[in-house]
């Protein structure tokens, strides 16, 4: 099996209890291509969000589309979702629309991936492997719900990928005690440089 951010294989979800273990320095591992398995973190956001970054680092040999991030409320599916619809080309949507960002292929490597977005100016902030990409436009004036689930990898077909990283702002997620439920075939693990050591 391949390294993959992902959940056990249970016929029905599994929930975390209360007190989660710490996942400081782990991975979710989708260990086959299920096109049911995925993560839902739970956000604790008292207020919509007006401006927001999101960072992961992501490992697959996928070459089909996949979705990396989902940021789901009540009023829709994806307000904020990181789209990979092939090798070299992120998505980033907020509200239904997106622009596209073009980078270098990666064989075999992990990506390192952010995304910033402000509502004031609707500008899009993007990083790839800790480079900047110019900036663009998205939404200007738009405001994100703020009762959300995040969702990881949900009905992608043959996802296989390892979340090494998944970053918000604390007030949003914090590692050590994240709320998390997982469906499919997903365990979690030592990320790679921990598991081999120093």
């Amino acid at each position: 099996p391949q390294e993959f951010l992902g959940l056990q294989d249970t016929p029905t979800s599994h929930r975390i209890p209360s007190h989660p273990p710490d996942l400081y320095r782990k991975v979710f591992v989708f260990r086959k291509d299920p096109s049911d398995a995925y993560v839902v973190l739970r956000a604790k956001l008292e207020q919509p969000l007006q401006n927001f970054t999101v960072c992961l680092r992501s490992y697959t040999d996928l070459t089909r589309p996949y979705s990396l991030f989902s940021y789901a409320t009540k009023a829709q599916d994806n307000e904020i979702l990181l789209f990979k619809p092939k090798p070299g080309e992120y998505r980033f949507y907020v509200g239904g629309r997106f622009v596209t960002f073009r980078v270098p292929q990666s064989i075999a490597e992990s990506e390192h991936v952010c995304a910033s977005w402000e509502s004031a100016t609707g500008i899009v902030g993007f990083w790839f492997n800790g480079k900047p990409w110019p900036r663009k436009g998205l939404q200007r004036g738009y405001t994100v719900g703020a009762e959300a689930a995040i969702v990881l990898l949900h009905r992608v077909p043959a996802m296989r990928a390892a979340y090494q990283s998944l970053r918000l702002p604390p007030a949003v997620m914090a590692w050590k005690s994240l709320s998390y439920e997982v469906k499919g075939d997903v365990v979690v693990k030592p990320r790679l440089r921990e598991a081999l050591g120093p």
